[in-house]
């Protein structure tokens, strides 16, 4: 990158302090706008160091049930794009700080159009990108835009990702690698603590920049067990889940608790 952005500050801080960062997932536009700007705010409040936000999208292959909801009541109410951008715009109103990667599928960004997606993207602040069906033999053209604008191009490494692939995709990558740490959609279970410690002791051998893990982490006890193993944890279907089932009068101060329970348990010695 051709300069510290956000990412790379706030790592570098964390890695000094010896803690991981926090890192929750939410779907833009669920369940409104409006709510999503509060609900990045509070995240922001009760200890998240990144937000990733989900670009809502029609057809999300890659995701489990709790978030492919969550992608259809937001595409449901018309949010696009466009409007994910918006609401990074209005939280950078309040907040300069807290680095929010958009996460999603590529088709949205090729309809809008590699150049003015980020062109705006740049200019309302986000700060990394991560395209979940685009793998790194093609994205030579909008990493290339993406670098020359300033955003980190982030990456996912599955657990069955060949170590020739990894070295592919570490060189390419910018601000961290999304370590899916279990086979399947998001929200799967089963996550094996100790073949998650493997996989990232292998790719930490190609590259510097910090690995964070998701797909799994449900709780504080999780939490803190990869918090001890990774750069980040990262958690997405749990908090979704609560958008969903939580009535909105309660809604932020039910998802400041939980965050604050995972914050508490990635910083615990």
């Amino acid at each position: 990158m051709n300069r510290m952005n956000r990412i790379t500050t706030c790592f570098d801080n964390l890695r000094a302090k010896k803690r991981a960062a926090l890192i929750p997932f939410i779907t833009a536009g669920d369940p409104n706008s409006e709510m999503t700007v509060s609900l990045m705010h509070t995240l922001v409040e009760a200890g998240a160091n990144v937000i990733e936000l989900g670009v809502p999208f029609s057809d999300p292959v890659a995701d489990g049930p709790v978030i492919q909801r969550a992608s259809e009541r937001a595409v449901s109410k018309g949010i696009g794009l466009r409007d994910v951008l918006d609401i990074v715009k209005t939280f950078r109103a309040q907040n300069q700080t807290t680095p929010v990667v958009l996460m999603g599928y590529f088709n949205p960004i090729e309809i809008m159009g590699y150049e003015t997606f980020v062109q705006t993207a740049q200019s309302v602040g986000v700060d990394g990108i991560l395209t979940v069906d685009l793998p790194p033999e093609e994205v030579t053209e909008f990493t290339t835009l993406l670098r020359s604008h300033e955003i980190a191009s982030i990456f996912l490494v599955a657990p069955t990702t060949a170590t020739e692939r990894i070295k592919r995709l570490c060189l390419q990558a910018e601000g961290y690698l999304y370590y899916v740490s279990v086979k399947g959609v998001t929200g799967s279970a089963n996550l094996d603590v100790m073949a998650v410690a493997d996989k990232v002791a292998e790719i930490r051998q190609y590259t510097d920049l910090p690995i964070g893990v998701g797909f799994g982490i449900k709780n504080a006890e999780s939490a803190a067990k990869i918090a001890k193993i990774s750069d980040a944890v990262i958690v997405g279907s749990a908090l979704v889940q609560l958008v969903e089932t939580e009535p909105q009068d309660k809604l932020l101060g039910t998802i400041g608790t939980f965050l604050r329970e995972l914050r508490e348990a990635t910083d615990a010695p």
